[in-house]
């Protein structure tokens, strides 16, 4: 509507000021350009349906579908073999160590990252260990979880250091992909520390063998460790 035509409204209108029911035509031009400028009443308001926003973290159903039949599956992040994976549904163990192999490489020497993180194997009769059997605790070498007492040290003659059993807890199991022996790790960061070997007729309280390469622990005397 134009300017012009709306002031000839004014002025053939009688009512300079009229009833707040009458037409918009019959309305002075101020009055129009109030009715359009105007916020919307409380009443205009209660009428319009209240605005619910819901914020989810899933994807849509569509993607999921999608993703499902090309058997695609959702990352947020990637950590290289060797490190402890936690479930999101259930909290961390205590004391668990969880670092990217970059770090483990920047705080290890070279040899403690290829027998811990790499799972190599040091020669046999070379390691600190081997032979010997001073009184305290052998802790990892990479994360210093307490692993074995000294009292469950023996001498095997395999040439790596010897242990009967672990800290309750301490140390984890898994089977080799070839089935025939079983990789034993320190249960708080993955580390590497041997193979565990069972039935060999040695005479211990668990008729088990820990052969752990030297270079996985590190040893704390007895005088320096409140855990014995």
């Amino acid at each position: 509507m134009g300017v012009q035509h709306l002031l000839k409204l004014r002025m053939a209108s009688s009512h300079p000021h009229p009833h707040p029911g009458a037409p918009l035509t019959a309305r002075p031009i101020s009055a129009v350009v109030s009715f359009f400028l105007a916020p919307p009443s409380a009443a205009a308001r209660s009428l319009a349906p209240p605005r619910h926003v819901t914020l989810s973290s899933s994807q849509p159903q569509h993607c999921n579908r999608w993703a499902a039949s090309r058997g695609c599956r959702r990352t947020v992040g990637r950590r290289l073999p060797g490190v402890v994976a936690m479930s999101s549904s259930a909290p961390p163990p205590p004391g668990s160590v969880q670092k990217l192999e970059e770090e483990w490489e920047a705080i290890l020497s070279p040899e403690q990252f290829r027998i811990l993180r790499l799972k190599g194997t040091e020669y046999p009769g070379t390691g600190e260990y081997d032979k010997f059997f001073g009184e305290g605790v052998y802790e990892c070498a990479g994360c210093g979880t307490p692993l074995y007492k000294s009292s469950t040290k023996f001498n095997s003659g395999c040439g790596w250091p010897a242990f009967y059993e672990g800290f309750p807890g301490a140390i984890a199991r898994t089977p080799d992909p070839d089935g025939r022996r079983t990789e034993i790790t320190c249960a708080a960061c993955g580390g590497h520390l041997g193979h565990v070997f069972k039935g060999e007729g040695f005479n211990t309280p668990t008729d088990e063998r820990h052969c752990v390469n030297s270079i996985s622990l590190k040893f704390i005397p007895a005088s320096e460790d409140s855990k014995l």
